[in-house]
């Protein structure tokens, strides 16, 4: 079972369902969440928890936002579902402001992330036949160690993360991996047949990875010098989180292509995006790419809200202020059970040392106190609260994570 306790609790019971009748692709901390409000969830117990997680950055602007559910239940009313074979009255509103929000032309809407990817891939690659005059089938893609962009067979193929890969092959050509961070590798890496270059501007599944200062900068250089896109996954990093709209802006980097999603969908539905200007999506024809629920108005009527609620600023800035908060708070810890803090915003990854337990320990310690979070790669717990957090509920989950690292 996913739960360490053997009480037959109504939690147990609805777990024991779960193990009985879902394929299982996910190891869940033992928590059966039934409601939720702003930056708290309760659940079928009657217990609350604080949210740490925000559903890797999908709950941005908290559980049930009432402009996002306000925008929802409207459009709920109205029309849900047309599919792209007619036009609806929220698309082009949605793509109009997700475009200015980017400062680019265009906008291709999907509902994943891994869709927004893949999308961006066949982008790039039609781009590089059509305009940059690429041999056919000869594009590659420069991409880097650690990446986590989904989990399809095309994108598993280009990770190195063998628990994604193992089984899964054989895998799509046309990727060059280099490390994460090393403009010169990239560098190195380009060559005629060169489309693009993906990445994350922060690695969000790695462990909340920052690149050193004029990382990106840099990336952005030798992408114009070499006429190369430059692709940015701002799937987790994007839409207020570290602070800034998107991750990029922290070195005032503007990419051919962004990668949207999560936060997009306003934690109600699936809403992803690829946005770029005319002269790179443009190459896109009809026929050659869609989806059924892509751009449905449903999603269009809530992604407009997020664009709106975005445009004023205030998520942005509450990031930053809280990240700077979160970042002095969790300093403190370092020598004290954890051994490294990376903070972008409200975004932060904490290793823990291993004499005090692994990131999944830690993390059912904090659960077992009222704490969501979750682990990655062994010892690092991954934080990023709503955006509508208080400090007061930040210093009390930290206070929370003191007593779990002293035992």
């Amino acid at each position: 079972m996913s739960t360490a306790t053997n009480l037959d609790t109504k939690a147990v019971r609805i777990i024991r369902t779960e193990d009985d009748h879902l394929a299982h692709n996910y190891h869940p901390l033992p928590v059966v969440v039934a409601t939720g409000e702003g930056s708290w969830v309760t659940d079928v117990e009657g217990k609350r928890y604080l949210d740490l997680l925000s559903a890797y950055s999908a709950l941005n602007f908290g559980h049930r936002h009432p402009a996002l559910v306000a925008a929802a239940t409207e459009q709920l009313g109205r029309l849900t579902l047309t599919s792209r074979a007619f036009h609806n009255d929220r698309l082009g509103a949605f793509a109009t402001a997700l475009a200015e929000l980017c400062g680019k032309d265009l906008v291709l809407p999907m509902n994943t992330g891994a869709e927004a990817v893949e999308t961006g891939i066949k982008t790039a690659r039609a781009w590089a036949y059509r305009v940059k005059g690429v041999p056919t089938d000869a594009a590659t893609i420069i991409v880097a160690d650690g990446n986590f962009h989904g989990r399809t067979t095309t994108i598993v193929g280009f990770s190195d993360d063998e628990s994604a890969r193992d089984g899964f092959g054989p895998f799509t050509p046309g990727f060059v991996r280099v490390p994460y961070g090393d403009a010169d590798a990239i560098a190195a890496a380009i060559d005629e047949n060169t489309a693009a270059v993906l990445v994350e501007p922060i690695q969000g599944e790695a462990g909340v990875i920052i690149p050193p200062e004029g990382y990106l900068a840099r990336v952005r250089e030798l992408c114009t010098e070499n006429n190369v896109l430059f692709i940015a996954d701002e799937i987790q990093s994007g839409l207020g989180r570290v602070g800034t709209t998107f991750a990029c802006d922290r070195e005032g980097v503007v990419p051919d292509v962004y990668l949207l999603g999560k936060a997009l969908g306003g934690g109600i539905l699936p809403v992803s995006a690829v946005v770029a200007d005319r002269d790179v999506l443009g190459v896109i024809h009809p026929g050659e790419h869609g989806s059924t629920f892509g751009g449905n108005p449903l999603a269009a009527a809530v992604g407009l809200r997020v664009v709106e609620m975005l445009s004023s600023g205030e998520f942005q800035q509450r990031a930053a202020a809280l990240g700077e908060h979160l970042k002095t708070k969790l300093d403190a810890f370092l020598g004290h059970g954890v051994t490294e803090v990376r903070v972008a915003g409200l975004w932060a990854g904490v290793d823990i040392d291993p004499a005090i337990g692994t990131g999944r320990e830690i993390a059912e310690r904090l659960l077992a106190r009222g704490v969501l979070v979750k682990d990655t790669h062994g010892q690092t717990i991954r934080i990023a609260p709503p955006l509508v957090v208080r400090a007061t509920e930040l210093d009390w989950a930290l206070d929370q994570l003191r007593v779990v690292l002293e035992g």
